[in-house]
């Protein structure tokens, strides 16, 4: 089959899919699920045309990483999630198509999207038979509000969604929350170091929780990086996390837990500036590498 012909759906390109030949379902390790849901972003748009534009990108990728070729455990890149109908609804769409990639002995890696999409992915774990799990949130926003404009189902209240569930969660590089979510901090104990004590600091390594919970999920929202490296987002936040920092710092905590996924959310493609789209795949990329080479087995 010739590489440069395989798509997942119409508009949607495999993960590299110019460079290497792509094993089937099965014996994939990676599992890629687009999902362009876009419906309460609250400032820029565009996050809906994410995932078609970083699966672009990525053929634009070297298969090395500058350490090892994470490729060669296999990836699979799954059509988009139908993200028709209201939030909740998505929701179980997403949490469904999750399940079923847990379920078959794959790694789950999401590309949004807004970030709401998230708790989708937590709730599709966990329907997957994944128990003690703790949510690791790299992130401009706290997105702690038990509603925004009255949408429980919000970009901004998805991790308010994600601790009702019981769920613990580490937030690192917030800086932008309100009154409401600092209360919901403190109700629920939400661990957190925020942007200002890990960029002036250039803080690369983290100690989680001595409870924390053995396996991890990590969600990255672009927004928490500094919008000098990533402008191409809904709500831009300056003072953020460096490329390297970032991906020093997903490093340090896949050391420490067993990591069952991560998702990549909130990228919101600029016309004209493709520099952000491959930066995007590429941080995708480096993600998987550091999963190949540091992920533990629990």
């Amino acid at each position: 089959m010739d590489n440069f012909n395989q798509l997942t759906a119409p508009g949607y390109p495999i993960f590299l899919g110019s460079e290497f030949e792509h094993p089937p379902i099965d014996k994939a390790r990676f599992h890629i699920l687009p999902v362009p849901y876009e419906a309460t972003v609250s400032y820029q748009g565009g996050t809906g045309l994410g995932p078609a534009k970083i699966l672009e990108a990525s053929w634009q990728l070297e298969t090395w990483d500058g350490y090892s070729t994470p490729c060669e455990q296999g990836i699979f890149t799954h059509p988009p999630v139908n993200v028709k109908g209201k939030g909740a609804k998505v929701i179980k769409n997403i949490a469904k198509d999750i399940k079923k990639i847990v379920k078959m002995g794959g790694f789950p890696i999401a590309l949004g999207g807004e970030h709401s999409i998230t708790y989708g992915v937590v709730k599709g774990l966990m329907d997957a038979g994944i128990k003690d799990i703790g949510v690791i949130q790299i992130d401009a926003h706290a997105d702690l509000r038990d509603a925004y404009l009255g949408d429980k189902y919000s970009h901004a209240s998805v991790m308010k969604r994600v601790v009702d569930e019981g769920i613990p969660v580490f937030q690192l590089g917030v800086r932008a929350l309100c009154h409401e979510e600092v209360a919901a901090r403190k109700k629920y104990g939400v661990y957190h170091l925020d942007a200002t004590e890990l960029v002036p600091n250039n803080v690369t390594s983290i100690d989680l929780p001595k409870d924390f919970p053995k396996n991890i999920f990590v969600t990255l929202d672009i927004d928490g990086l500094d919008p000098a490296i990533f402008p191409s987002t809904g709500t831009p936040v300056p003072g953020g996390l460096g490329w390297y920092q970032t991906l020093a710092l997903f490093e340090s905590v896949v050391k420490q837990r067993n990591i069952v996924g991560f998702d990549v959310m909130e990228f919101a493609p600029i016309k004209g500036f493709h520099a952000y789209e491959f930066s995007a795949a590429m941080l995708v990329y480096n993600m998987m590498g550091i999963v190949e080479r540091c992920g533990l087995t629990i």
